[in-house]
């Protein structure tokens, strides 16, 4: 088998053409900031940047960061070893100069991460494209210059994995300052080639003829506090996983082959329901739900959440986290449950408080109206499959909480 299994906790390699590669979760960015006292100062530089992106007149899709999946990555002859995003809602890859020595690039001196950049130099099989790149995410933008070199994933010890040996993928000279304190060395992209800037061939597209079937699946591990990181889930290339999800998938057909997109037919909690036919993205890159500003109130008034003014976001009390009404929502006919457990997340806010994982959008007409995040991809597992240009949901097995 050429199926690929990236594990969410180091272990051996179970069978010769088996490959695994360590991923964890970078932990919850807001309850570092909040338990360290810095996440005032945050938001002070992000309202910065906002009003900024606004008055250029551009407007960044939305990317609620806040607990990032990571897998490793090496670059280069010899390779260089990055900690990377896995991100299905962008294309590209891309990593640090090593010549970039600002506190965006190195790592805050209060973020507790010094990040592992690449060094050009130190690659033999590095190439140097003419061309630059420039990439405006929702937390930030990030530019420099496009080159090619070996890559390999899911590495362990002295098994390789899957190896390109041209991959084009940017090598970052600048990143905005909000890159700083997240403890992630780039971004690996999953999404579709029309979503890539400057029309690099995304790792992906370039791993497919390797793969036993056009497709991943992820399965998130689940947890009640989210704050220091740790075992994230399991992401399997080239096969569904059938150990960590159920054996009953729904699929629906992909809107667009850009994100991860597809309709969604209705949404419902307690009380309340939205019948509205809106478009929405499955993104791994996305902690929380992102959903249109009137549904957001609707399950405001339903779980009894209060506004948090100092940390921008919805709370209630922790003591309600398992007996909040299941969020509904009807995909192609299906119905899918998700638990309060799921949603209702202890950040360390204090004084018996816990997130509410929504948050709201505006797409203006433009684009998405959901994100289907992190939140979601708990529940129930994701099977991104290209070749038949379509996504699929099972429900999660876990262990227990």
């Amino acid at each position: 088998m050429k199926t690929i299994l990236v594990l969410a906790a180091l272990v051996a390699v179970l069978y010769a053409k088996s490959f695994t590669m360590e991923t964890r979760s970078s932990g919850s960015l807001r309850a570092r900031l909040i338990a360290a006292n810095l996440y005032q100062k945050f938001l002070e530089e992000e309202h910065l940047r906002r009003s900024q992106v606004l008055a250029s007149g551009s407007q960044p899709f939305i990317d609620y960061a806040d607990d990032f999946y990571l897998g490793n990555v090496t670059l280069g002859t010899p390779p260089q070893t990055t900690t990377l995003v896995l991100d299905t809602g962008s294309s590209n890859l891309w990593v640090i100069d090593a010549a970039c020595k600002t506190a965006a690039c190195n790592g805050e001196p209060n973020s507790g991460y010094t990040k592992h950049k690449f060094d050009t130099t130190k690659s033999t099989t590095f190439t140097k494209e003419s061309r630059t790149f420039s990439i405006q995410y929702g937390s930030g933008s990030c530019n420099g210059y496009l080159g090619t070199d070996t890559v390999s994933f899911a590495v362990h010890k002295r098994h390789l994995g899957l190896t390109i040996t041209k991959q084009e993928f940017g090598v970052a000279t600048h990143l905005a300052e909000v890159f700083g304190y997240q403890p992630v060395d780039g971004i690996l992209g999953l999404g579709w080639p029309a979503l890539a800037v400057d029309k690099v061939t995304p790792p992906m597209q370039n791993l497919l003829s390797t793969l036993d079937q056009p497709l991943f699946t992820v399965w998130m591990d689940r947890k009640l506090i989210i704050s220091n990181g740790g075992n994230a889930g399991l992401i399997t290339y080239g096969a569904i996983d059938t150990t960590n999800c159920q054996s009953q998938i729904s699929y629906v057909p992909l809107s667009a082959e850009t994100y991860w997109q597809f309709p969604i037919q209705g949404f419902s909690i307690g009380s309340y329901s939205e019948t509205k036919k809106d478009q929405v993205i499955s993104d791994t890159g996305t902690s929380w739900i992102g959903a249109p500003n009137n549904v957001v109130s609707g399950v405001v008034k339903q779980t009894g959440a209060k506004y948090d003014f100092s940390n921008e976001l919805y709370t209630v009390d922790c003591s309600t986290m398992k007996t909040q009404p299941d969020l509904i929502f009807t995909i192609n006919g299906v119905t899918y449950n998700i638990p309060s457990v799921e949603y209702v997340l202890d950040l360390g806010l204090g004084n018996g408080k816990c997130a509410l994982t929504f948050f709201g959008m505006n797409s203006g007409g433009f684009g998405p109206a959901w994100i289907l995040g992190d939140t979601w991809i708990r529940t129930y597992c994701n099977i991104y499959d290209i070749g038949q240009k379509r996504i699929g949901f099972a429900k999660a097995n876990h262990s227990g909480l």
